[in-house]
């Protein structure tokens, strides 16, 4: 039975490091950073309306198929609402998978300090405007444990 893990938090809590520690277990990542990078858009966020919902098409097809071959993924996304952990924990049930939501919780001055030093210079680098990397984190609904499985781990 393969695991999906959602790595979860605002722009800037620390997803990305905590994705490379899942790989370094055998995990396959998939990164929604990396999709928009790899289909020539640059890191520099939001990214048109058209473009985010290809890229997200994109990653739920990469999640799909590395469940449907039974590898244990871990999925770098902020997954920001209920609605988005809700919509992958629907996912992994259909390929057999148990799913854990893994919010990293940052101080909200950390999260947007490391945003703001960001310079586009790779996929994990995405660079926002002040206003919108803070309505980001303002806005980020914090998963409980109602939910389901629920981890929280330290971005700082």
């Amino acid at each position: 039975m393969p695991s999906l893990v959602l790595l979860c938090g605002p722009a800037g809590a620390g997803k990305s490091a905590h994705a490379r520690r899942y790989a370094a277990d055998g995990f396959a990542v998939a990164s929604v950073d990396e999709i928009a990078w790899a289909a020539g858009h640059p890191a520099v966020h939001p990214l048109p309306d058209d473009a985010a919902r290809r890229v997200a098409d994109a990653l739920r097809s990469r999640v799909e198929t590395l469940l449907a071959e039974g590898r244990d993924v871990a999925v770098d996304s902020s997954f920001w609402s209920r609605a988005s952990r809700d919509e992958y924990r629907a996912l992994g049930a259909t390929h057999g998978a148990d799913t854990l939501v893994v919010y990293v919780e940052t101080p909200r001055d950390v999260a947007l300090a490391r945003v703001a030093a960001r310079t586009a210079a790779h996929p994990h680098d995405v660079v926002l405007a002040p206003e919108t990397a803070a309505a980001f984190h303002d806005g980020f609904e914090v998963p409980t444990p109602d939910e389901g499985p629920l981890q929280v781990v330290r971005g700082w």
